[in-house]
């Protein structure tokens, strides 16, 4: 598969009600870089693994949640390209200026039928690998603060319209359903996996009344030993756990997922499976999501506030 169009996951930017609280949890507890501040008092972080300035953005806000998921593009006249295409879908789109988002160039933003606002860039500032560009180290330091995710992996939204935004993102957007949930006695997809790479999936969508919900941010791990490392540190910090350490049948990753001091959700996941467009996308009944073990291999059930808990 040629590496075109949409390339990856990144940023998030994440809203939470106490910056203070949230800067402790992103930067010591989960181990992300703090990488500046701009003038509105955002904070920029990245993990030790990624190369450009930044794929986390903290806002202060009354309410948690998500304000936009950003994903990089090869080039701007793949940018431009892709802005036409969705005009012509019939989807609004609006040009932000570069520097509004520190290090980070012009950006095209819009709104998707979940009501979620996804946003698409072609430069940021290229920082370098912490374990160095040119005869890298095997190890830093850095790889061992906190829980210490690689980089940011993916997020799981929750909104209506589902289907429709399947359509956008595979008609458009290029990327391919890597797999699906239907919904109890139909065959309409009520949850989806979707992937612009090989990876498992680099955004996901449930079906949910309420649109422009965040159900969690996740941040990948080198292993499922690193997976457990990241169990034993959220218990010394007291971080609150939803869901783990185990791992999922849907894209087989190894999980946990917990909350971080504003009620956001976050997973720390390693593994999952390899995709590719070519491929059937992997079909789940609503039953196989819980009894069948695609949410929780080791309870085989499903987690009522997986469900549920959204911000």
């Amino acid at each position: 598969m040629a590496v075109s169009g949409v390339l990856r996951p990144g940023h998030a930017q994440i809203r939470v009600m106490d910056l203070d609280a949230g800067v402790h949890h992103y930067r010591d507890v989960l181990g992300l870089e703090e990488m500046g501040r701009d003038a509105s008092g955002r904070v920029f972080l990245r993990a030790w693994d990624e190369r450009d300035h930044h794929s986390v953005i903290l806002r202060q806000d009354d309410n948690a949640g998500i304000d936009f998921f950003g994903f990089k593009v090869l080039d701007e006249a793949t940018l431009d390209r892709l802005e036409a295409d969705l005009q012509a879908y019939g989807v609004k789109t609006s040009r932000i200026p570069a520097g509004e988002l520190m290090e980070t160039g012009e950006r095209v933003r819009f709104e998707i039928p979940s009501g979620h606002q996804i946003e698409l860039y072609a430069h940021k500032t290229f920082m370098g690998g912490t374990l160095g560009q040119h005869d890298p180290s095997p190890y830093n330091a850095k790889m061992d603060k906190g829980i210490a995710p690689m980089r940011l992996d993916h997020c799981l939204l929750y909104g209506p319209n589902v289907g429709e935004v399947l359509e956008l993102f595979t008609k458009v957007l290029g990327f391919h359903l890597a797999e699906y949930v239907t919904l109890p006695d139909s065959d309409e997809k009520g949850a989806l996996w979707l992937s612009c790479s090989n990876k498992a999936h680099d955004i996901a969508f449930v079906i949910h009344p309420e649109p422009n919900k965040l159900h969690h941010v996740s941040f990948y791990m080198e292993s499922w030993e690193r997976v457990l490392r990241a169990a034993d540190i959220m218990a010394a910090n007291d971080v609150p756990v939803d869901i783990g350490p185990t791992r999922h049948g849907i894209t087989r990753g190894g999980t946990i997922y917990a909350w971080d001091p504003s009620g956001n959700r976050f997973e720390t996941f390693s593994g999952g499976n390899i995709s590719y467009p070519d491929q059937e996308p992997i079909g789940w009944s609503w039953e196989g999501l819980g009894e069948g073990g695609g949410l929780d291999v080791a309870h085989r059930k499903m987690h009522e506030t997986f469900l549920s808990v959204v911000t």
